[in-house]
């Protein structure tokens, strides 16, 4: 009978790391932990749990250090875990039946992401599908940040459904907000020079507000209430960042603009606004005069 082995790396995850290993430890009697030279107590954690703990040179993204942990599996099936992550029985079974009999090489997870205490169910955190569970040798991934996994042979979706999901313990305050937002916006950098991205003083504008515009109207972040509203601006504030960093690298270059110039900028991006506003009131609103008004308001509306 085939068998699963559990790979997880680590980095200064003493405090997260426990509900992880208490989650797989009667799923799987492989586990592998691979740590980027934490200096806290995680790896003596991990072993305590019964895993194998390898060492992995320290690196500010967890990508490029994938594929070493999953030569260190022992089995034909490998899940992926963050040591913030963790599964729940009847995910657990569906992987125990679905090796007997397997329909597919690699399976495509929902993840439910517990930000600030809440369940984010819109603003592009949802269903969040991540390639995480797969034959050894079918799943490899490349070195860029949040890059997707290369895969071969068939890949299946399992249901939107929470009961089905990984469950993601992410960001529990602001200050791992920002502190991640700073480590990951640094790399992020570094693949736009590589790529030949000049600096535009037009992005610091367009880029973050484009962000806020697809996560709390496209991605329908005003159905997680506050913690949509403060997840957009957050994420718009990581553009904001990631394009001022761009501008750092290329040394704080001076450059003058007119009033004119950048409330042009400004007037585009309003004129996006107010379209979303309205695109988000004929989403939701169900009576069909209403909904006639909002496009005749809209149409004729003057920006």
């Amino acid at each position: 009978m085939a068998k699963i082995s559990v790979v997880i790396n680590t980095l200064n995850e003493e405090k997260k790391l426990p509900r992880t290993l208490a989650s797989v430890r009667d799923f799987s009697k492989d586990i592998v932990v691979v740590d980027m030279m934490s200096t806290d107590k995680t790896r003596e954690l991990a072993k305590s749990f019964g895993a194998r703990v390898f060492k992995h040179k320290k690196i500010n993204y967890v990508e490029p250090a994938r594929n070493f942990a999953i030569e260190k599996a022992k089995n034909e099936w490998v899940l992926i875990l963050d040591p913030d992550e963790e599964v729940k029985p009847e995910l657990k079974n569906f992987f125990k039946k679905e090796i007997k009999t397997p329909k597919g090489d690699y399976y495509r997870i929902p993840r439910k992401n517990i930000i600030f205490g809440k369940w984010m169910k819109y603003s592009g955190w949802w269903p969040d599908f991540n390639i995480r569970f797969f034959r050894k040798g079918n799943v490899s991934w490349g070195n860029k940040i949040h890059s997707i996994p290369i895969t071969t042979g068939v890949g299946i979706d399992l249901p939107i459904d929470g009961k089905f999901a990984i469950k993601h313990m992410h960001y529990s305050s602001l200050e791992e907000y920002i502190t991640r937002m700073n480590r990951y916006t640094t790399v992020q950098v570094r693949d736009l020079v590589k790529s030949g991205k000049e600096f535009s003083w037009i992005d610091l504008i367009v880029k973050p507000t484009a962000e806020f515009l697809r996560r709390y109207f496209a991605e329908k972040g005003y159905k997680d209430g506050l913690h949509g509203l403060a997840l957009s601006l957050l994420q718009s504030a990581s553009e904001l960042v990631l394009y001022l960093k761009l501008w750092q690298k290329q040394g704080f270059y001076k450059k003058k603009m007119s009033v004119e110039e950048v409330s042009g900028i400004f007037k585009n991006c309003y004129k996006d606004f107010v379209w979303w506003i309205f695109e988000s009131k004929l989403k939701e609103e169900k009576n069909i005069f209403r909904k006639l008004w909002l496009k005749i308001k809209r149409k004729y509306l003057p920006l």
